[in-house]
């Protein structure tokens, strides 16, 4: 094979001397961009790459120097004044190790979107960046499985509710790369609605995909009924939750209707019409839960692996944690906060949470989604817990600022249904390995009631329907006897003394 030019480090040569991480297609996409564009200034003298089996190699004439534990030595051998992250899904480690070294060389560093492996676009010169806290807080690409994902979303009927939110407009895009015939995307709000199905019909129009909005609330069963008969999916996705802890807290009623009968309803005409598999979209504020919102996820939860033993439909539940960036999280709020110049607010200074990327939360989903068969609660690897507090310091500093000195960071307290920390598993529940890395499996329920169970949840309904809200609290606390209310939260974590972090 003829290489298009072969390297030598020709210090004779003009343009900015730049290196690329992650000699990949992403990284060679990428370079032949930077040729296409000949009024760029770009000289690249190489690329790194943590696959040492890459050393030695070229891209398009373009050596492989090295890994990056090489950095330090290349930048200054060859007086490097840019580097460029080329890699779709880096480890955060790896980026904020890179991002040090380049700050201590004084050589600029940026970097390209986190696209997932299977959502990389053409890259170009106008998508680099700057490095987001979301990159540093990244990890690896999921390996993922990408025929049994196929196997059951290729040319079916997909549905997805609460599609124009963060966790089911991803999925819309992801489930669209699996180019099923048929794309059901279900909301009650309607701007958001729009915004996914305009997206999806401009960026997947080559796919040829039957893109179907449906405005529908999932509390509304005879609407819902008359959805599915009309385009009888194969496959939900249900992600339309009310999901914001302490507004569920003071809107109770809501939260049982909407994260509990809503699942109910849809989980119901699944089993009416032989849906093939349904996807509950769950939290690990369902473990233990201290919250009413963590309590109804918890009780959709326990109603699906009733319902599941005897069911044509294979009942799936996925549990995680926060997901980065997604609507009214922690991250924009802090980035807002920092843009007018603080105060940036957290709730203690030793709170901690699990936080996964929107994409790779989206592509364990999936792959979980390939895996279940009977009422099964998949846990995704959360990876490592992070301090809130250190999240805040590190958005300040990538702003430019200096914590406590440009802008203060002030504690406002933990609010009510809040946590220090969140969990993924209940004790009782075990965990057990699957063949995916990422992935375990909870132990299913020992024994079933399901007309006892049913008894109770349509006591709930009808105390949220009659905005009862005080008798809701008890009612949950009936379902699941491991609900702590708040007051009683407060006083167990008194009695139990603080937990070590």
């Amino acid at each position: 094979m003829i290489r298009e030019q072969i390297f030598s480090p020709d210090k004779t040569r003009k343009g900015t001397p730049i290196l690329l991480v992650g000699a990949g297609k992403l990284g060679s996409s990428f370079l032949t961009e930077i040729r296409r564009n000949v009024d760029l200034d770009y000289f690249p003298i190489g690329f790194l790459d943590d696959n040492v089996s890459k050393k030695g190699g070229y891209i398009q004439g373009i050596p492989i120097l090295g890994s990056t534990e090489e950095i330090g030595k290349v930048l200054n051998r060859y007086a490097v004044k840019k580097v460029i992250m080329t890699v779709p899904q880096p480890d955060g480690r790896v980026v904020s190790k890179l991002m040090k070294e380049c700050e201590s060389a004084g050589v600029e560093f940026k970097i390209l979107p986190t696209f997932g492996e299977y959502l990389a676009e053409k890259p170009n010169i106008t998508q680099l960046r700057e490095v987001q806290v979301e990159d540093l807080l990244g990890r690896p690409t999921v390996d993922l499985e990408i025929e049994s994902i196929r196997s059951y979303l290729e040319k079916k009927v997909i549905l997805v509710t609460g599609a124009g939110g963060s966790i089911g407009s991803e999925i819309c895009r992801q489930v669209a790369l699996f180019k099923p015939s048929v794309l059901v995307i279900l909301d009650a709000a309607e701007t958001p609605l729009y915004e996914i199905d305009y997206e999806l019909r401009k960026n997947f129009s080559e796919l040829n995909i039957d893109i179907r909005p449906v405005i529908a609330d999932v509390k509304n069963l005879s609407r819902i009924s008359a959805v599915f008969e009309e385009h009888r999916p194969s496959v939900v996705f249900h992600s339309a939750a009310y999901k914001h802890v302490p507004m569920m807290e003071i809107n109770p009623s809501e939260a049982i209707l909407n994260n509990v009968m809503g699942t109910k309803n849809v989980a119901d005409v699944c089993r009416l019409i032989g849906v093939e598999r349904f996807v509950l979209i769950s939290t690990d504020k369902a473990v233990n839960p201290v919250n009413v919102m963590g309590a109804s996820k918890r009780a959709a939860e326990i109603y699906l692996q009733h319902i599941s033993q005897n069911s044509r439909t294979k009942f799936i539940t996925v549990r995680f944690g926060n997901v980065l960036g997604s609507n009214g999280s922690v991250i924009p709020r802090f980035r807002e906060q920092i843009k007018r110049g603080g105060p940036v607010t957290v709730t203690h200074p030793e709170v901690i949470r699990y936080f996964m990327t929107i994409p790779e939360a989206t592509q364990l989903v999936l792959q979980a989604g390939s895996m279940g068969e009977h009422g099964e609660i998949f846990l995704l690897d959360m990876g490592e817990p992070v301090r809130i507090l250190s999240l805040a310091e590190e958005m300040i500093r990538l702003s430019g600022y200096t914590p406590y000195k440009d802008i203060n960071i002030e504690f406002s307290g933990l609010r009510p249904g809040e946590k220090l920390y969140e969990e993924l598993l209940l004790n009782a529940e075990g965990i057990k390995k699957t063949h995916h890395p990422k992935i375990r499996i909870a132990a299913p329920l020992d024994h079933y009631n399901l007309l006892l169970f049913q008894n109770k949840l349509n006591r709930l309904f009808s105390l949220a329907k009659a905005n009862k809200n005080r008798e809701i609290f008890a009612g949950l606390k009936d379902i699941i006897p491991e609900y702590k209310i708040h007051d009683e939260y407060i006083e167990w974590e008194t009695s139990h003394g603080k937990r070590n972090l």
